[in-house]
């Protein structure tokens, strides 16, 4: 369907954004005479952003049409991120990072909910998948693509690659969606307030916070490492984001088959597997090999643990708060980017500091630790729960 190509299109836009500035760190660094650490903002502030701002957004946009939202998000994020190349002081670019992220949790939440209604019930799956397919094919094409033109003609023209996706999906869905969409508005910040009162929800959005703010320790500086320790070339480094990428798919292929057996099992082993990896390339980074066969590895554990993370948060959600699922999974997707904003922070403290770059992987394995813990207690408390009812 037209409609959903339209919005898939968005999505690769605003994977990509999320990701390409971590290609392009360096140059950025270089450029505006900051170290690692200030220009690891660029990645935070795009997932404190997200976090923060993109619930209250959504709270605040529920009197729009479904059809007028997302063309005016979209049309946000083309602005956002042509302020983003145009900025002419750091400052300005952490701003227009900031409200490039605002856009992100309002479209894939409520594109997720478009594209369910456009077809029957027992087709949703793949209509949703089909939205989000748009963020996994950026984390494999889109952000290699992005790191290849900004390292050769200048950072800022890896965010006019962006607005210019994103003004084109803008046009398609002008195009395509049809102007009366029947779906809920989505939750209040009240609402919203309700879902994090509940101790077993908040353990779950821990889990997230952590899977994903671990992994960052040393994603958000990974072309660093692979300069400076592995020896790579800017060719390389473009190439191994690229492996990345292409794992990254295959684990959330693998990801959902597995989590849809045993949920918490299947994380708790992903959880204890992401943070071995994390570990292991602490001692991989300084060769080219070990660093390929690492990555390789690593991607597809980074995205494996994303559809059994979803969808725990909602088996939970129907049990403890089944009339705010939708506001729940939203929260989660919140809580993920506020675990990257830390985990870019943390990263770029351990790389500025003695412990130096090559003590990020282990960083981020703590982290990662950590929501493998929280994994573990919440199992426990389902465990619990069962004899619980049956008494």
């Amino acid at each position: 369907m037209p409609a959903l190509l339209s919005m898939m299109l968005g999505g690769f836009a605003i994977g990509t954004t999320e990701y390409a500035s971590i290609g392009v760190l360096p140059q950025i660094a270089d450029d505006f005479g900051v170290n690692l650490a200030r220009a690891g903002l660029v990645v935070s502030g795009y997932a404190l952003g997200v976090s923060i701002g993109s619930p209250i957004l959504a709270a605040l946009t529920g009197g729009l049409s479904r059809k007028a939202l997302m063309l005016a998000i979209m049309a946000l994020f083309v602005v956002a991120n042509a302020a983003a190349a145009l900025s002419a002081s750091y400052d300005v670019l952490i701003i227009a990072r900031i409200v490039s992220a605002l856009p992100h949790g309002v479209f894939f939440g409520v594109g997720a909910a478009i594209a369910a209604s456009f077809v029957a019930q027992d087709r949703r799956a793949s209509a949703v998948a089909m939205v989000f397919g748009g963020l996994t094919i950026a984390v494999a094409a889109g952000v290699p693509l992005a790191t290849f033109i900004g390292q050769r003609l200048g950072w800022p023209m890896a965010y006019w690659f962006v607005a210019a996706i994103g003004l084109a999906s803008l046009l398609a869905m002008a195009t395509t969606l049809p102007r009366n969409i029947d779906i809920a508005p989505p939750g209040s910040l009240i609402e919203q307030i309700k879902v994090l009162g509940n101790g077993r929800l908040l353990i779950a959005f821990g889990m997230n916070f952590c899977a994903w703010g671990g992994t960052f320790v040393a994603f958000a500086y990974l072309p660093s490492i692979l300069a400076e320790i592995t020896g790579f070339t800017p060719n390389g480094v473009t190439w191994m984001l690229a492996l990345y990428g292409v794992s990254v798919i295959v684990g959330n292929f693998l990801g959902g088959r597995v989590s849809d057996q045993a949920v918490v099992p299947a994380l708790t082993l992903m959880l204890g597997a992401q943070a071995t990896v994390l570990l292991i390339f602490t001692f991989s980074a300084s060769s080219m090999l070990g660093s390929i066969l690492t990555l390789g590895v690593l991607g597809a554990l980074m995205f494996c643990n994303v559809p059994g993370l979803a969808l725990y948060v909602v088996q939970l959600a129907a049990r403890y708060q089944p009339g705010n699922v939708d506001i729940a999974s939203t929260i989660n997707v919140s809580a993920a980017n506020a675990g990257i904003a830390l985990g870019a922070f943390i990263g770029g403290l351990v790389a500025q500091s003695r412990l130096g770059l090559g003590a990020t992987p282990w960083a981020g394995a703590i982290m990662v630790g950590i929501g493998l813990l929280l994994t573990l207690w919440s199992g426990w408390l389902d465990r619990r729960q069962v004899p619980a009812k049956a008494a």
